[in-house]
């Protein structure tokens, strides 16, 4: 049965790829017509997506520094959302039930505002997805969306164990004290997996025992766990590669979790109703969303793109309503509502992240007018100087490119990355490296490239240098301009909108190590 499922995924995804819109809106379209076709999800596919959204909250940790947490944008922001958007979407289906619609009709207040603060939660799982995509996870406003979205959890799980009397035992104490025991023990075996197949294998194995299973034991939430223990390893010079070897098996198990959200809903004309009149509120949500970042110093672009990753439903928001129905709170369609709200705004928001940049763009003026004039450290103004080469992704192959250049050339090259923690290590090493997001429009109207004559493209993601490169073209820049590629047909898209020349990765990477060995045969 799973393989019937799995393989409607694919034409669904494949249908909607050709679209230009993200594979999981044909996920979640595949798990509605097998619905409808009168397919239910099975146990092992429950399983398949939980060991997804479980290895998603791990690598979330992997990247996720404590600290961010503690930020004002972060935490203030998250917490006054929470409160505003359950009020508002608890009175707005109280005013709904004095038309004596449908579902709306039996609730009481306690019931409302229950399913208010389901509603109040943003989907994890969808803005991991669009920020991975997007090579955005280390950006400002990637770190501020995923930060949010770590408080929700923590307000959720509170709410979970006071509601369901679910207290943790006396060893979640003992469990909690002997993490930080543990963490050395954990690096230690990290350290030893090397770079084979035991390095997803560590990470499966203390994402699900030492996360999930611990935490549930001792009376804590196993998706919490996960993300703890992500947190906990996060500093280790290893996190990023473990992240990038669970990558393919957590994107493959999340299938299935787009799957059983079309599966499990109850397809019916309440229930498909109720939903669309919810939908309709969420723009009030998401509005909720930019007013409170802006409030706390973020410029109107990130605040816009933190928003534009947050305008959605939560699969969390089926947990909470499936306690209340468990409970008898509220009636059993209102999973079905949620199910079905939750799928549409998947949808509404996959092109609206995807043209985000165009939209910030149109309506930037009057963003403007609202925009703090206090600027945090990480969104100051970049002043490039006398720099000459300007060099777009500080990571390995940035690093390698900056070295050379730098050997000959010195003073004249200076490195950009989005990453907070890597503009602060290559600082340390001398190197001139400055904090920026390349594919924010602002910033190539706050710095003057006039006297910059070649500008490389070395971000890890495509789309980014491709949004890097339409930013560049737009603001006038006259100069030579080369970029990275991992295959043919992305040199191709490059080399069409104007790059000068394109290095493969894979290819070159090849013939650099043949020139190596020939200079030190016949040297």
């Amino acid at each position: 049965m799973e393989l019937i499922y799995f393989a409607a995924a694919f034409v669904f995804g494949f249908a909607v790829y050709q679209l230009k819109l993200p594979p999981l809106i044909g996920f979640l379209l595949a798990g509605f017509a097998l619905n409808l076709a009168g397919y239910k999800s099975t146990e092992l596919l429950n399983t398949i997506a939980t060991l997804g959204v479980t290895l998603l909250l791990f690598s979330i940790g992997l990247k996720l520094k404590v600290n961010s947490l503690m930020k004002p944008q972060v935490w203030a922001s998250a917490t006054l959302h929470i409160i505003l958007s359950s009020a508002l979407f608890s009175g707005f289906m109280l005013l709904l039930s004095l038309f004596a619609l449908p579902l709306f009709v039996d609730l009481s207040w306690q019931s409302a505002l229950l399913v208010g603060f389901a509603l109040s939660f943003s989907s994890t799982v969808f803005a991991v997805k669009v920020l991975e995509e997007r090579g955005e996870m280390g950006s400002l406003h990637g770190k501020v969306a995923i930060g949010i979205l770590v408080m929700q959890d923590i307000f959720a799980v509170v709410f979970l164990a006071i509601s369901t009397g679910k207290i943790p035992n006396i060893w979640a104490l003992v469990l909690i004290i002997s993490l930080p025991l543990v963490r050395p023990v954990m690096g230690w075996i990290l350290n030893r997996s090397k770079h084979g197949e035991l390095l997803p294998l560590f990470g499966f194995f203390f994402a699900l025992v030492a996360g999930y299973h611990a935490f549930e034991l001792v009376g804590l939430k196993g998706d919490l766990g996960a993300l703890i223990i992500g947190m906990m390893i996060a500093p280790h010079k290893k996190a990023s590669e473990l992240s990038k070897s669970l990558l393919n098996l957590k994107d493959i198990l999340l299938v299935g979790f787009f799957l059983t959200i079309g599966l499990n809903a109850e397809l019916t004309t309440s229930s498909l109703l109720a939903a669309l009149l919810l939908v309709l509120v969420l723009p009030i949500k998401t509005f909720l969303y930019y007013v409170l970042t802006n409030m706390f110093n973020l410029r109107a672009r990130t605040s816009l793109l933190t928003t534009f990753s947050l305008a959605n439903y939560s699969e969390f928001g089926l947990i909470v309503c499936a306690v209340a129905a468990s409970t008898g709170m509220i009636t059993s369609e209102w999973l079905a509502v949620i199910a079905i709200a939750v799928s549409i705004t998947f949808i509404l928001a996959s092109p609206l992240n995807k043209r985000s940049n165009e939209i910030y763009a149109k309506i930037e003026p009057w963003l403007l007018k609202f925009e703090s004039k206090t600027r945090l450290s990480e969104e100051l103004p970049v002043n490039l100087n006398d720099t000459k080469i300007v060099i777009f992704g500080m990571g390995r192959i940035g690093t390698g490119a900056y070295e050379t250049i730098n050997a000959t050339h010195p003073q004249l090259v200076a490195g950009i990355d989005i990453k907070p923690e890597v503009v602060d290590k290559h600082i340390k090493r001398g190197r001139n490296v400055l904090i920026a997001d390349a594919t924010d429009p602002d910033f190539w109207q706050r710095v003057n490239h006039s006297r910059v004559e070649m500008v490389m493209l070395t971000m890890p993601q495509h789309m980014q240098n491709i949004f890097a490169l339409e930013q560049l073209k737009a603001s006038g820049y006259k100069g030579q301009v080369t970029a990275i590629a991992n295959y043919p047909d992305q040199q191709k898209e490059l080399e069409e909108m104007g790059v000068n020349s394109t290095y493969n990765f894979y290819l070159e990477a090849g013939s650099g190590f043949a020139e190596h060995v020939k200079q030190k045969l016949f040297s």
